[in-house]
């Protein structure tokens, strides 16, 4: 007989309610509300796209507010009789204020000066170690309050820390660790009763979830060292005693600090409604040092890694006056910047083509008295080759924060920067307060140039990044750079990114979320003028467009392309002239225009004169064997920026363009760790050369199938200061080796699109046009394909000699209605030369 639980007909005897009576009723287990709360220990959510962040899906979009939780009924309590003034407070009587079972909250009324976080809510999800929350107490509105915020875990594995309260508004940091973060919030105020007892009365909780993005390259923090350097820092002596000025103390400021621009950024973002992203930092097993706690005991947690970096040169060859940035007779003012990329590319050792973006504090700046300089600091960001870096001096770090505790009280320092041991950079680092701003702002400055940021007109990536506290603080202190007493700060006074380093961000690979999709692998952005238009195509999808005026150095007005409601994105646009003029003030809409358009992937393309690249200057008639109906091939926009010497400007149109009767049948490539020029060999030997010959003997040949139709449909480039390297794309889904540098420059695509290729070609090679098949045969041997003509080409093919003109306008009308080319023809435009 089988067993009782597979008796089947016993199972369906059993009523639906017999069910639900076997299932727990206790009200007091967190199974009996609505809402799941996944354990601890997760890491990963039942389902991210109901409860993560507002934009995990491919482009920034709103998320919907996740169900209420079940409002649980609570014991009336009997009034106080303290009279108005205490009208909130609550008895403090044993056992009354602490958690109900599981820790989800207190068992009494929630307090009126219950505080209330309004950028965080329930299991929200996260990506960073350190978030920044903040929220009011009571109303403002009706009657203000000062006082005291304490943050703690319900699981105390971090200790609590304390936020200040000003007029009823708090900002607070919270150290977060992967998983669920169960967190409480105390208010108290020595004008509250029973405010200061052990009781939690005037508490809130608030669970966040972390994921730390481990699928996004990290950002990588390093201090560098000159071979001899004592690893010690600019400090007051003072602070010396009292904290002391080593590589110990150095690396647990840079620490904190770099975690200030992870709770910032994130912040920022969301904000900008893109999403909690934010860059993550490598981290590795050590005594934590984000409280003093974990200092004293000695307790191991996952903390950002700091690399420890010494270069082969000395302290005297780092602090040669000649290399420090802010002396204006420099002789090699930029030198630093390569002596720190030679020491961090031999210390990570990169692979071929990977990225690195690292974000460097020089430990060796040193305030030099007699000169009145900073010697030993550079501030500069950038790339070179793979390697994305920011360099910064120390001068400042002796003002930074080295855990949660100290981020308010540096903040607040208003002891007078002493210049006799310290430099107070640009006189706007009076105070110490002051100091950490310019030193923990303007290092962050110098990491958006390594993250792809340029300067704004606004924001971090101008000099906002004076008033960075403010994102920490609820109260400024006195600022000695503006002389004033400070005061309550509210949002529209703190530092932020600007809406187009957000917009950039959101599209670098160290912002990528876990669960955000594969975005194609072709991230570049092509146009092509058409009828007085710029016709624009990203694989990726068109983010925004960068509009400037003549003679505009920064950015002052652009174009969104935000997603549908649906999270379609816009693959293609057209831009028109008058459209961008319209964007700028009238009295700036005369002269050159110039566009800079972004994809969602990263992907750039820049017109320098969106004028004259749409204008009849870039247009080239090209004969036709189709009388009145002459071929346009377009002048596009140039690659690299023609630093190779030597280079010359060159301009070809292909001949089987001009003889029917020739067919492309081989390119030879040559090259060396650049492209020198390309060779166009026809069927009957004849041959057109591009560039020159150089680099590898006899160059390399790629054949195409002439036999089958083959034709080019498009060209993959690497370019920067010269074209590092290209690679032929054809009509049979084949692709030529990537001549030349596989992995120097930036990646550029071009694909047929109608009668145009893209203009984003090697050597600004622009594409158009038919090819012209030797004979009328093999044009239509290669119309076969087209399943909606096959039956036509059939019937043609017998009488190819009488039906000649008539196929030679079907060929042009199917092209056109297709968007496909039956074949090549290439014009060369005035570009990028060899």
């Amino acid at each position: 007989m089988a067993p009782s639980f597979l008796n089947f007909k016993e199972l369906r005897r059993r009523s639906r309610a017999s069910f639900r009576t076997e299932r727990s009723i206790d009200s007091s287990s967190d199974s009996a509300s609505n809402v799941p709360t996944p354990t601890s220990g997760s890491l990963t959510p039942p389902s991210i796209r109901q409860q993560s962040d507002t934009a995990l899906d491919q482009l920034p979009k709103e998320q919907p507010q996740p169900p209420p939780a079940v409002t649980v009924t609570r014991p009336q309590t009997q009034p106080c009789s303290s009279g108005a003034s205490n009208r909130y407070s609550v008895s403090g009587m044993a056992g009354l204020g602490s958690p109900a079972p599981g820790g989800r909250g207190s068992s009494l009324p929630v307090s009126h000066y219950s505080p209330r976080i309004t950028n965080v809510s329930e299991n929200t999800w996260v990506y960073q170690k350190v978030l920044l929350v903040y929220g009011v107490i009571g109303d403002p509105s009706h009657q203000s309050v000062d006082g005291t915020l304490t943050v703690s875990r319900l699981d105390d594995n971090f200790p609590p820390v304390s936020w200040p309260v000003c007029e009823s508004r708090f900002k607070a940091l919270v150290y977060l660790n992967p998983g669920a973060n169960r967190l409480r919030f105390d208010f108290s105020s020595p004008k509250l009763a029973n405010s200061g007892s052990s009781n939690h009365i005037h508490a809130s909780y608030l669970t966040v979830h972390m994921i730390p993005p481990v699928g996004a390259p990290p950002l990588q923090l390093a201090v560098l060292l000159a071979k001899d350097s004592p690893g010690t820092f600019d400090a007051v002596p003072t602070r010396i005693e009292r904290e002391g000025n080593g590589l110990d103390v150095a690396i647990r400021k840079f620490r904190m600090g770099a975690y200030l621009w992870q709770a910032f950024t994130a912040e920022q973002m969301w904000r900008n409604k893109l999403g909690r992203r934010v860059f993550r930092f490598e981290e590795e097993w050590t005594t934590g040092t984000a409280n003093h706690r974990d200092m004293e005991t000695g307790t191991l947690r996952s903390e950002a890694r700091v690399h420890i970096i010494r270069t082969e040169k000395t302290m005297a060859e780092l602090r040669d006056l000649n290399r420090a940035q802010q002396n204006p007779d420099a002789a090699d003012a930029g030198g630093l910047y390569g002596i720190a990329a030679d020491a961090v590319r031999d210390h990570f050792k990169p692979l071929p083509g990977q990225k690195l973006y690292v974000s460097v504090l020089l430990l060796d700046a040193h305030w030099d008295t007699s000169s009145r300089t900073i010697l030993g600091h550079a501030a500069l960001g950038g790339s070179a080759g793979d390697l994305h870096l920011g360099i910064f001096g120390s001068h400042c770090l002796q003002s930074y924060p080295a855990s949660l505790e100290e981020v308010v009280p540096a903040f607040t320092d208003c002891t007078p920067t002493d210049t006799n041991h310290v430099s107070n950079d640009c006189n706007d680092a009076g105070s110490s307060w002051e100091a950490a701003n310019i030193g923990i702002g303007a290092h962050l400055h110098e990491t958006g140039h390594l993250l792809g940021l340029p300067h704004q007109e606004s924001g971090i990536m101008a000099r906002d990044y004076v008033t960075l506290n403010r994102t920490f603080l609820a109260r400024e202190a006195y600022s000695t750079r503006t002389k004033s007493k400070g005061g309550p700060v509210s949002q529209d006074d703190e530092c932020a990114w600007h809406r187009l380093d957000c917009l950039r961000l959101r599209s670098h690979p160290c912002f990528r979320l876990p669960n955000d999709p594969v975005l194609s692998p072709d991230e570049s952005v092509q146009g092509w003028p058409m009828d007085g238009a710029l016709t624009v195509m990203a694989a990726t999808g068109a983010a925004y467009v960068e509009i400037y005026a003549e003679g505009d150095g920064e950015c002052h007005h652009w174009i969104e392309y935000p997603p549908a409601e649906n999270g379609s994105i816009q693959r293609m646009v057209t831009l028109t002239e008058a459209e961008l003029r319209n964007k700028l003030p009238e009295g700036r809409r005369k002269g050159k225009l110039r566009i800079s358009v972004k994809s969602w992937g990263g992907g750039t393309l820049d017109i320098d004169d969106f004028g004259k690249l749409c204008s009849k200057e870039s247009c080239v008639k090209i004969p036709s064997a189709l009388p009145g109906l002459p071929k346009t091939a377009f002048r596009g926009k140039r690659l690299g920026h023609s630093q190779m010497g030597g280079s010359e400007a060159h301009e070809v149109v292909f001949t089987s363009t001009l003889k029917q009767d020739r067919v492309l049948s081989r390119i030879v490539f040559y090259h060396g760790s650049a492209v020198d020029g390309m060779e166009f060999v026809y069927d009957d030997d004849s041959r057109q050369l591009f560039g020159k010959r150089g680099g590898k003997e006899g160059g390399d040949s790629f054949d195409m199938d002439i036999r089958r139709g083959e034709y080019i449909t498009g060209f993959f480039v690497r370019a920067g200061f010269w074209i590092d390297g290209i690679q032929v794309l054809t009509s049979m889904g084949r692709r030529s080796p990537l001549f030349g540098n596989a992995h120097s420059g930036d990646a550029y695509v071009s694909t047929a699109s109608g009668a145009l290729f893209g203009s984003l070609l090697a050597h600004a090679l622009t594409l158009p046009c038919v090819q012209p098949y030797a004979n009328t045969a093999k044009r239509l041997q290669h119309l076969r394909c087209h399943g909606q003509l096959r039956a036509l080409a059939r019937w043609l093919l017998g009488h190819h000699h009488e039906m000649r003109a008539l196929f030679l306008l079907l060929s042009w009308v199917a092209w056109r209605a297709k968007y496909q080319s039956n074949g090549y023809c290439i014009f060369f435009g005035l570009g990028e030369y060899f």
